[in-house]
Formats: structure tokens, sequence, C-alpha cells
């Protein structure tokens, strides 16, 4: 069985440094000329996959904006999912779970045993219930070749309060972390399957993630003022391990297909340009 790190690494030198967010909220949709509705809600997904699906290494749906329609926008992201498989994409799927015990078992079970209708290559999660309470979510990863990504440094003004208090070792909780992952990861090759979620926008923070030897998801590019040569600041030697993510840059070139795939193009020029400078 061929780990997700190794699946993300070969993406990544094939298709190049991007991932893609799919985040159909209400204002996109409108934008797009379609309506604030399921029918809407699948017409937009159908044409970013088809635009994009086959040329981008990462898609990352946000499973929120599915779930706002209930069970139809459930059953919308199931179909994404697997039309995405389709035509070769690695999917991520942000839902930033956290919980503990037979719950977290449970969120493991739907996201990342292949036996479900929402079996994806990819979490993201969240460890503020303690990296330990996650277990079994790397457990369920490793057993069938997933991965999880897990909340670092986010980029919302909120999350320095929690992300950045120093514990009684002297660590920040960032980067209790940050070391927990790097266990995960130790010895894995090419890459490790247990990432970290680190927002572009969060600049230089003095944390060390040069032994994550796993993946760390950039969200916040484009749009959300990041930018691709910012990246160095915020990752320094860690720079060849970025992913870098773009959701509203690339979306809101829609909803012409030839739009989508030329936006997602020049970012992703961006990104090798960027990550380029640190080979």
């Amino acid at each position: 069985m061929e780990t997700f790190g190794a699946r993300l690494h070969r993406a990544v030198a094939e298709r190049g440094p991007l991932c893609v967010g799919i985040d159909p909220h209400p204002g996109l949709l409108t934008a797009w000329g379609l309506s604030d509705d399921v029918a809407g809600l699948e017409r937009f997904c159908v044409t970013v996959v088809e635009a994009i699906g086959d040329r981008v290494a990462v898609v990352k749906p946000q499973s929120a904006f599915f779930e706002r329609f209930g069970a139809r926008g459930v059953g919308v992201l199931e179909s994404t999912i697997r039309q995405l498989r389709d035509f070769g994409a690695l999917t991520l799927l942000d839902v930033k779970r956290g919980d503990i015990g037979s719950t977290v078992a449970a969120y493991a079970s739907a996201y990342l045993d292949p036996s479900s209708p929402l079996y994806v290559d990819a979490v993201t999660a969240s460890p503020y219930l303690g990296v330990g309470s996650l277990a079994p979510m790397f457990s369920t990863a490793a057993e069938h070749g997933g991965g999880v990504f897990v909340l670092a440094l986010t980029s919302n003004p909120e999350g320095a309060s929690v992300q950045r208090a120093v514990g009684a070792d002297g660590r920040t909780v960032a980067q209790t972390v940050i070391d927990e992952i790097s266990q995960l990861n130790r010895g894995a090759e090419p890459l490790g399957s247990f990432g970290l979620v680190v927002g572009a926008t969060v600049g230089g923070t003095g944390h060390d993630l040069g032994s994550v030897n796993g993946p760390l998801l950039a969200p916040g590019l484009g749009a959300q003022g990041g930018t691709p040569a910012g990246l160095r600041t915020v990752f320094g030697a860690a720079l060849p391990s970025v992913l870098p993510s773009y959701s509203r840059e690339v979306l809101g070139a829609g909803p012409d297909p030839a739009d989508l795939r030329a936006a997602t193009e020049r970012v992703l020029a961006d990104c090798r340009a960027a990550l380029g400078a640190a080979d």
C-alpha cells in the first residue's frame, strides 16, 4: 500500500506544487450566475472539477459549504470526491474535525476508511483537545494510506492567543503540535503522511518547522493577502515541503472553464518560481 506522503510527493512532481480549494459560498455562486441551492452547488462543482481536476495535484473541498444544504449537499460532496478521483487529483477534505475517543474514531472512519462514501486522501484536523486525542485519526490514516493535516499556525487573528501561548516547558502550543507531528513522520520516505496547516499570511513566527518531514499546507494565498514570494518568510528552510493553497484567486475567475484553467496555470507558475528558489 502506497502512503499518502508518497502519493503527494509524486503528484506534486507530476502536476506541480498547488492545492486549489473548492469553497462554494453563497457570494461565489451568485457571482457565477448560479442559484444558491443544491442545483447551483452541483453545477459549480462539476465545472471546477472538469476544468482543473486533471491538472492540479490536490483539490480541497470545504465541507461546510456542502453541509449547509443538508443531505443533498453532502451527496454533491460525495459525487465531487468521486469525480476528482477519476481525474487523478488527490482530495484533501477541509473539515477541521477534532474530538476524543469513539467520536474521533468515527470521524476517521467517515473520511479515511475506503469503505466510506466520503473517503478522501486526507483531511484537516484540529488538535486543541490535545494532539494525542487525534490518535484514532492518525492510525486509520496509516492503516489505509491516508493523510492528516493538523492546524498549527493559522492566519485568523483569534488563533494567536491559543497557538502562541507558552507552556511550562517553554514551547508554544503551536511548537508542541509541530514537534508531535514531526515524531509521527520520523523516518518516512520520500515524505511523511502527516502534515501541518500554517497560514501564508502569518509572517515570521520563530517556530521551527525544519524537522516536520511532512507536507506544510499554506492557505491564505491570493485574495486573502498571502503571496508566493512571502512563503520564504513564513517557512524558511522548510520551504521545499510547502503545498501552497489558493481558493478565491482561482474560483473567482469562473465560470468559464478556460478562465479557470488560465488562473490555475498563473498561480501554479508563481508557486513553481517561489518554491524553486529553495532548490
